[in-house]
């Protein structure tokens, strides 16, 4: 029976039956983790902006130049006053060469029409890809960190997560960190809930943002790694990122 229209608590409860009865794993992680927290934040270009930021750093490193840009934008991440900012503001904050020009690049497709937030949100997992993977530096990974954490989707796999796939190794017990096929056959029995999925082995690794945690003392995007940088059920790594 289809959740789409339940209130998206009641969506997260069903997600979470659904997991335990597909996997004895997921019954032990939903236990000893809790119920899902996830609450996303509908500022798609915020959520964007973060993501952006996040690629190929640490965590560490992502949340302070998130802080900076905060700081510097007065707390208002606006498409028209990232847009003002100059290079050197952005280079200022920790943002230089190709993230700055991606940066610019979604904040001007987002001040350019002021409906493509709404059709963004509106439109179903694969439009919302065809509209996002054209801009500069936005990929695969990106577009799956806006659908979980800014419009609330519940079945996005991100296959190119770092964490997603050390979780997955270290849960089921894998040698190998495993690949994008091997990862989509894994989850096949999670659908449609993939999505809570990922949060749960991100929670089983430690921090998720948007997530309610104690961890989160400040509102953010989804950092790099999501989750690989805190204590881990197995081990701890270091973050590592698959290109967008």
């Amino acid at each position: 029976m289809s959740t789409d229209h339940q209130p998206y608590p009641e969506r997260l409860r069903a997600a979470e039956a659904h997991l335990a009865a597909a996997s004895p794993v997921f019954a032990r992680v939903i236990a000893q983790v809790g119920p899902c927290t996830l609450t996303p934040n509908p500022d798609a270009f915020r959520v964007l902006v973060g993501s952006l930021i996040s690629q190929f750093i640490s965590t560490a490193a992502a949340k302070a130049i998130r802080g900076r840009l905060e700081e510097r934008l007065k707390g208002k991440v606006t498409p028209r006053r990232l847009l003002n900012l100059t290079d050197a503001d952005l280079k200022g904050c920790g943002i230089s060469g190709g993230k700055a020009r991606a940066i610019r690049g979604v904040a001007g497709r987002f001040a350019r029409d002021r409906r493509f937030a709404a059709e963004l949100a509106a439109a179903d997992d694969r439009a919302a890809r065809a509209m996002l993977l054209p801009l500069h530096g936005v990929g695969p990974w990106t577009v799956d960190m806006l659908l979980i954490f800014g419009l609330g989707r519940l079945d996005v796999w991100p296959v190119g997560d770092f964490a997603v796939r050390a979780g997955v190794r270290d849960l089921l017990g894998r040698a190998e960190l495993p690949g994008p096929a091997e990862l989509e056959g894994v989850a096949e029995p999670w659908r449609p809930y993939r999505s809570v999925a990922a949060w749960y082995i991100w929670r089983s690794r430690g921090f998720v943002p948007h997530s309610r945690l104690d961890e989160e003392a400040e509102g953010g995007s989804p950092p790099s790694g999501a989750g690989t940088t805190t204590g881990a059920i197995r081990r701890r790594e270091r973050p590592r990122r698959t290109r967008g």
